[in-house]
């Protein structure tokens, strides 16, 4: 993985856990995960909600009749 053993990825887990504690290492891997899900959503190009109004529902800005 990245040319890196397991002492490397041991050493740099060790720094992780002295920089930011082990109470705050399974928000930071949510935080990430989420992100990571929410790159990916917008690469595929779908949109979640999509507000583009139908043409039938345009009016030519003059109000309605009554």
């Amino acid at each position: 993985m990245f040319g890196m053993g397991t002492s490397e990825l041991l050493i740099i887990l060790a720094i992780v856990v002295v920089l930011f504690g082990s109470r705050r290492l399974p928000e930071l891997g949510s935080g990430v995960g989420k992100a990571i899900r929410n790159f990916k959503a917008g690469l595929s190009g779908k949109d979640e909600l999509d507000v583009t109004p139908k043409s039938d529902e345009v009016g030519d800005g003059k109000p309605p009749r009554v």
